[in-house]
């Protein structure tokens, strides 16, 4: 017998997280920057990002070495566009910032969320 898939529509749209994803989810669970909460993985509209907060339309993108492709930037571009129509600010962190310094990681998240 085969096994039915119980994932939603939503749930496989999400990929698997990379180290430094999950060493900032880690992190961010545990502070709770600035009174707030981040959802990881969050689908917004057509598209999945790293880590979301509602309360501050707050999208955080860890981005690696798959992100530098000119392809890669291009979709960047027009997802950022996207979200910032929509009041959505787009933080970016390179995933190399999170592996070497994650205090300035969550300093410059803190600084962010603080903004909105």
């Amino acid at each position: 017998m085969r096994r039915r898939s119980t994932l939603t529509p939503a749930q496989s749209l999400r990929r698997p997280t990379t180290g430094s994803e999950q060493r900032l989810w880690r992190a961010l669970l545990d502070k709770r920057l600035v009174g707030t909460t981040f959802r990881r993985q969050h689908i917004v509209g057509p598209y999945v990002v790293d880590f979301f907060c509602k309360a501050r339309d707050l999208a955080i993108e860890i981005d690696g070495g798959v992100h530098q492709d000119e392809d890669a930037r291009l979709l960047g571009a027009r997802r950022d566009a996207w979200m910032t129509e929509r009041g959505i600010t787009i933080l970016r962190i390179p995933d190399q910032l999170v592996r070497q310094n994650l205090d300035t990681a969550l300093s410059i998240i803190v600084r962010a969320a603080s903004l909105r």
